[in-house]
């Protein structure tokens, strides 16, 4: 004898295109680690290139250019780690494990949040670069002349992918609250007991 809620439920569309909106957005992140990789050098050569019209003797310009290299690789490898995590989040949903879902909701809101600040970040360096005390004017030029040893197509990429992340995190923490998500998540009931028949065995034993 079968019973509806047995049945398993077929897969809702919302789900499988949340989970791909995921995993096109670990590609993204992916995709932009690497392209920083490669553009870090370039970036160094310029900067060193603009540095030698400026007061900033070697050890200055070293400084900058070490601090700018850690900030890349930094950014890289937690670039990575997010578009790993974005992959297994992805995995989750399509196994139907609730857990996944309320772990994608988290990282939706942290996503949305960081993908904000990354704009604000990247608006205001444009706009008001970088400034150090008095004390330290030649690696204050050079902080200030950072902005323009990034590519030319370094800003608007960057601003591209963090309005693409936001809205991607808003697109599948939607996805994931809709009722069709929301029935194919909840826990299946426990089986009724049919009524109305004997029991299996003799309640005592026979001889």
């Amino acid at each position: 004898m079968s019973y509806p809620d047995q049945v398993p439920a077929r897969r809702p569309a919302v789900v499988g295109l949340a989970a791909a909106v995921l995993l096109l957005m670990a590609v993204g992140a992916l995709a932009y680690a690497i392209v920083g990789l490669v553009a870090l050098g370039g970036t160094v050569d310029r900067l060193r290139a603009t540095a030698r019209g400026t007061a900033a003797g070697p050890e200055e310009v070293d400084g900058v250019v070490t601090l700018l290299r850690s900030v890349v690789v930094a950014s890289a490898v937690l670039t990575v780690l997010v578009g790993a995590l974005l992959v297994g989040l992805a995995l989750g949903l399509l196994a139907r494990r609730n857990g996944a879902r309320v772990g994608a909701w988290v990282v939706c809101g942290l996503g949305l949040l960081a993908g904000c600040c990354g704009l604000a970040a990247l608006v205001g360096q444009r706009a008001a670069p970088l400034r150090l005390g008095g004390g330290e004017p030649a690696t204050a030029e050079l902080l200030g002349l950072l902005g323009d040893a990034y590519p030319s197509w370094w800003v608007p990429v960057n601003a591209a992918l963090s309005v693409g992340q936001a809205l991607g995190y808003v697109v599948v923490a939607a996805l994931l609250a809709l009722p069709a998500a929301n029935a194919w998540f909840r826990r299946p009931r426990p089986a009724p007991v049919p009524v109305g028949f004997p029991p299996a065995g003799p309640p005592y034993p026979t001889r």
